[in-house]
């Protein structure tokens, strides 16, 4: 399974993606949860350790590590998603419906659309289809929210993540823990 984390700009997904990782590798029977950073925000997976630990350094190397969102990135990614063998691949991707993340998503399977802004969704819902991907969960992610809400788990996860902020460990919020059981659900064939 290669799962695309995608949505608007700003929803989070960096945060969600770590999160996810994290819940992911607590529960029983799991797969490692193998992330590309598939986005040139210069926040790969170690971004959100640096940041708890040190947030002036996590702000330095990310400007050092942040890159031009170019062909030739979008060429490399594409590449390193299509190649993955890992059972559970979690792709984190910009906030842009572009050629760019079109290229690098075309060789996903699934989808999980995480949005601050709702009015958004219907457009990234469209951009998964026209790739085959299979929508497995649309999270609202509230951040002035004070708690998590599951509305429906089944045939897609819907519900809100509240306060993704970097820096934050949140793989214990209800919305992330379920999302983490149902991709190790699908990963194990269920």
């Amino acid at each position: 399974m290669k799962i695309v984390l995608c949505g608007p700009p700003h929803s989070g997904k960096s945060c969600l993606r770590e999160g996810l990782k994290q819940a992911i590798r607590r529960v029983d029977g799991a797969p490692y949860p193998y992330v590309i950073t598939a986005c040139p925000d210069g926040e790969g997976a170690w971004f959100s350790e640096t940041v708890g630990r040190n947030p002036d350094e996590a702000r330095q190397l990310k400007m050092a590590y942040k890159s031009q969102f170019t062909n030739d990135f979008a060429a490399v990614r594409a590449k390193w998603v299509k190649d993955c063998l890992e059972p559970l691949t979690l792709v984190d991707v910009g906030g842009k419906i572009d050629p760019k993340n079109r290229l690098i998503m075309q060789h996903a399977t699934h989808a999980v659309i995480l949005a601050g802004e709702m009015a958004k969704v219907a457009e990234w819902e469209g951009f998964c289809r026209q790739l085959n991907l299979k929508i497995i969960a649309i999270i609202h992610s509230d951040y002035e929210g004070k708690c998590d809400a599951i509305e429906c788990e089944s045939p897609i996860l819907r519900g809100s993540v509240h306060y993704l902020e970097r820096g934050e460990d949140v793989s214990s919020r209800p919305m992330v823990q379920v999302l983490a059981r149902v991709l190790v659900g699908l990963s194990n064939g269920g």
